[in-house]
């Protein structure tokens, strides 16, 4: 597999205008998957490009910048999402022109790191202001337990030390944490099922398309590596048809090559087919997968197949929190000394 070092991957901040556009151009609103293929094909992405694992996978780099462009998109006023993962163009948005982009990035960014340096500004305020309140001029009341931390320590930690990116790297912002959050969980879940024996992963696999809404799901052939391949049938209303699947369990790219090797397996032994893997798809693979004059087959990759785990409750529990930001009045503390 490409290491990120051998070919050229957009940064984050390339890819906002196309992301933006490629959102305005299918219809003002779209899921991950058709932006990260829109983008990848209104910049002419190589699938070398593309087959860029992000660390040691199983994202590609791309889809990770992609992201993170996302993200600093919402955070701009220009891109909504919702709850099941669909983004949408504001107002905002559509009136935007290119020349734009950087100046909104940059103030964004000048903002996220004003923010993030003022509750550090606070936090060091309210630790002085405890400090002074066990004593005047820095000496301690009698009877009070001297603080370890001095004044000096914590302006210098936590004032100088704002822990911020230049707005220009390929790295975000670190307090824009949703698509961090988002990506985070992923690739942790992504290893787990990467780790897992064959016969696990294959009644993984069974159990998930059951929960999906499959009536039956056997699996007639197992590879090499754990790979899985049966048929199921999959029950809609009052109708149902066989439907020929096969996972790869791999961190890589599938290619368009594979997507035609699936399809003459198929051929015969099911009206659909369903490809899945814990990777990702390229957008030759994708494009192959809708040929015209050929059956279509359904892609899911590792990204849709987390999805699709926390939405049926296999092996992800999603907690709800209320997030409360408490900041310290320093003033009230001090009030209370003696005059």
């Amino acid at each position: 597999m490409l290491s990120g070092m051998t070919v050229h991957v957009p940064q984050y901040v390339d890819l906002l205008w196309p992301a933006l556009q490629a959102a305005i151009a299918l219809g003002g609103s779209a899921s991950n998957d058709e932006l990260d293929s829109a983008v990848i094909e209104r910049e002419g992405l190589s699938s070398e490009v593309q087959a860029v694992l992000h660390g040691d996978g199983p994202s590609t780099e791309i889809e990770y910048r992609l992201a993170w462009a996302r993200t600093y998109l919402k955070g701009m006023g220009l891109l909504t999402n919702s709850r099941r993962g669909v983004w949408s163009v504001t107002e905002q948005g559509r009136e935007v022109t290119e020349d734009r982009i950087r100046p909104l990035h940059a103030e964004f960014s000048a903002e996220n790191r004003k923010r993030n340096a003022a509750r550090k500004s606070a936090r060091a305020a309210s630790r002085r202001a405890h400090e002074q309140s066990r004593g005047t001029n820095g000496s301690v009341a009698a009877g009070a337990p001297r603080l370890d931390t001095h004044e000096s320590d914590v302006h210098d930690t936590d004032v100088h030390d704002t822990d911020v990116h230049d707005p220009d790297t390929s790295e975000p912002d670190a307090e824009i944490a949703e698509a961090e959050n988002d990506v985070d969980w992923k690739d942790r879940l992504l290893d787990t099922v990467l780790r897992m024996s064959p016969d696990a992963f294959e009644r993984l696999i069974q159990r998930l398309l059951r929960e999906a809404g499959f009536s039956s799901a056997t699996v007639t052939a197992r590879g090499a590596d754990g790979d899985v391949e049966g048929l199921g049938l999959y029950q809609v209303s009052l109708l149902s048809f066989p439907v020929f699947f096969q996972c790869r369990r791999f961190a890589g790219s599938v290619e368009a090559r594979a997507v035609r090797d699936f399809r003459g397996a198929m051929s015969g032994r099911g009206d659909k087919g369903l490809l899945i893997t814990t990777g990702t798809f390229t957008g030759d693979a994708r494009a192959e997968a809708k040929r015209d004059g050929a059956p279509p087959v359904d892609l899911i990759d590792g990204d849709r197949l987390c999805e699709l785990f926390k939405e049926h409750g296999l092996g992800v529990r999603t907690t709800t929190r209320v997030v409360e930001d408490v900041e310290i009045e320093p003033g009230f503390f001090t009030s209370l000394e003696p005059k």
